[in-house]
């Protein structure tokens, strides 16, 4: 690597690291030092084609994906490390502030499979749509929808306080044993 490409690559890091360590660090369950790990593994990968990458963001994400995809496709996977509990909710007011939210969502997170994990990162931190994701992670856009599906009920499963941010419509649906067609609701 040349004197200019040492300096490009230096101002991608500089200008662009804290965007790639949360996406690093949510793909790896709320552990920070996990999400530097595999951030500078990234790096370290991206440094050493910087001469021919076109677009280097997308580039070393795609690399942080992989990585984390290789994580749980391992023979021998390493275990998760169990997180702490959040902590009691204060008594006052309705109990779900931000920081309650995000401790909340971050606890949940951990508890969900790499995989599933990887799919809600890439499906809703970065919006990235399903024909993409699956392209990304070598699978299937069906696996991609039943993956999504499954990891959304599970982490509802564990965070009962996050359902009232998917909204208030609270309406009966054609599953629900309350539902009649020919009622008409406001």
């Amino acid at each position: 690597m040349d004197v200019q490409e040492q300096a490009s690559f230096r101002e991608f890091v500089e200008t662009r690291s804290s965007v790639l360590l949360k996406t690093a660090v949510l793909l790896s369950g709320g552990d920070r030092h996990a999400g530097e790990d595999l951030l500078q593994n990234a790096l370290v990968k991206a440094a050493g084609r910087w001469q021919r990458i076109d677009e280097p963001e997308a580039y070393v994400r795609r690399i942080l994906y992989r990585q984390q995809v290789s994580r749980w496709r391992l023979k021998w996977p390493r275990r998760e490390q169990a997180v702490a509990e959040p902590p009691e909710r204060a008594t006052s007011g309705d109990g779900t502030s931000a920081a309650e939210l995000r401790v909340v969502m971050r606890g949940a997170l951990a508890r969900l499979t790499t995989r599933q994990r990887t799919v809600l990162v890439l499906r809703y931190f970065e919006d990235l749509p399903e024909a993409e994701v699956a392209a990304i992670l070598g699978c299937s856009v069906g696996t991609v929808r039943s993956t999504t599906h499954r990891s959304l009920a599970r982490l509802r499963s564990f965070a009962p306080e996050l359902a009232r941010l998917d909204g208030p419509d609270d309406r009966p649906t054609s599953a629900s044993p309350d539902f009649s067609p020919m009622e008409v609701r406001p």
